[in-house]
């Protein structure tokens, strides 16, 4: 029994870590984080960025230690930590998933042409629309384009430093998130999509499928950052009214 008056901690994360036992408080620390972020990221209908976490918890905490510790405690539960990306966010567990197709919204699915474009701007990000065309082969309506940027999956990232300056596409966030990827170097590669059978065991000798790149969010080199010029003309920002 614990005497009368001595000090009790309410909660210490099961990590099994010796430095937590050494100390107490540490560890109460620890558990108060972890509550704080499992708050935050539940009352969040997006994924919560590491550094709207930082902001939020105390100042000084080990953010990526916290949130593997919420995500420890709810991997054996219905609803997951996930990570997305930079991000995190709960979500239903995979082995679970059937127990919401009776309420699921039925989507309509996407034409093949989207698809490939999807998929061409996954891998080869940033990538302007006739880059698209020159890697499929064929014409790109902007129809298509301007779908996936409706899904949210797709966004505009910034203008390629050639002449006229067409807009680069990339993958956002959303994407990540719908298909369950942490980051966009997890897509599956030439043997995955093989065994998917996705891709045709007789593809050319020379067929590769790229490497996504590893910070999809950093502009290249050869990209410049979209402008409120830029999104005025793109029919992205509302035009600014001048007094006269």
């Amino acid at each position: 029994m614990t005497e009368r008056g001595a000090n009790v901690i309410p909660f210490a994360p099961e990590t099994g870590d010796e430095a937590d036992m050494d100390n107490p408080a540490g560890g109460l620390h620890l558990a108060e984080a972890v509550r704080m972020a499992e708050a935050i990221v539940f009352a969040s209908a997006e994924p919560v960025s590491h550094k709207a976490l930082a902001a939020r918890l105390p100042e000084g905490t080990d953010v990526p230690a916290v949130m593997e510790e919420v995500r420890r405690q709810y991997e054996r539960r219905g609803v997951n930590l996930v990570r997305v990306g930079d991000a995190w966010a709960f979500r239903t567990a995979g082995d679970l998933a059937f127990l919401m197709s009776r309420d699921a919204v039925q989507q309509k699915k996407l034409s093949r042409a989207a698809l490939e474009v999807l998929a061409i701007i996954a891998y080869h990000q940033p990538v302007t629309r006739a880059e698209i065309e020159e890697i499929r082969g064929v014409e790109t309506s902007k129809g298509t384009l301007d779908l996936l940027l409706e899904t949210g999956w797709v966004r505009m990232r910034g203008r390629r430093r050639t002449p006229g300056r067409p807009v680069t596409y990339g993958t956002a966030e959303s994407f990540l998130d719908h298909f369950g990827l942490e980051e966009i170097r997890d897509l599956p590669g030439m043997d995955e999509l093989k065994g998917a059978g996705l891709l045709s065991a007789r593809m050319p000798s020379n067929f590769a499928v790229p490497q996504p790149a590893a910070d999809p969010d950093a502009l290249t080199d050869d990209e410049d950052p979209l402008t409120d010029i830029d999104l005025e003309e793109l029919g992205l920002l509302t035009p600014r009214v001048t007094d006269d």
